[in-house]
């Protein structure tokens, strides 16, 4: 059974699973999904998560002694992630095992590699590609087609979850790959 403090407010989320843990004042936005073993502990500051936004299995989410974690709209943050006291703008998608640390702002649009740690305090524009230890710009691009389309895919497969369906029928299947194959053509 899921760990649901009183403070936390759900706003009409597609799906939490059973074994996830939120703490604190922690804010869920519409149509969002929280995964298996998610950890949000909310102490000092809030965390919140935007519209549409999947936070996969085994992330933790944490505030800093001095920082909220704020997460944007349309954002998928991928397994075992770290965000701690950090802000995530919208349509970014966060690789698998990254960490983002405390006072760190990453701009919409942008692409956190696997195994990135972003250190305290780094600001990153919008349409970043960053990667490596510590994390860097290691290119640039819009890359909110593909995360756009990422996070509406998960938000299928979670409100698929919360009926009790584990997997995409062959429709929804066929609308997100039309949807996807008419914004490569933009």
């Amino acid at each position: 059974m899921s760990h649901i403090g009183p403070q936390v407010d759900l706003d009409d989320p597609a799906f939490v699973h059973e074994t996830a843990h939120l703490y604190g004042k922690v804010y869920v936005g519409p149509g969002s999904s929280i995964w298996p073993n998610v950890v949000m502990r909310a102490e000092m500051h809030e965390i919140k998560i935007g519209a549409r936004t999947n936070i996969q299995d085994f992330v933790m989410v944490h505030v800093g002694s001095t920082t909220p974690t704020i997460v944007g709209d349309d954002c998928s943050i991928t397994h075992h992630v770290t965000l701690h006291g950090c802000e995530i703008g919208d349509q970014c998608l966060i690789g698998i095992n990254a960490t983002i640390m405390d006072g760190a702002k990453i701009g919409a649009n942008s692409i956190i590699a696997g195994h990135t740690i972003v250190n305290e305090n780094k600001v990153f524009p919008e349409n970043s590609i960053i990667a490596g230890v510590p994390g860097k710009i290691i290119g640039e691009n819009d890359n909110s087609d593909r995360t756009i389309f990422n996070a509406r895919f998960y938000e299928t497969i979670a409100r698929n979850y919360a009926k009790g369906a584990e997997r995409l029928t062959p429709e929804q299947l066929a609308a997100l790959q039309k949807r996807a194959s008419s914004s490569d053509r933009e």
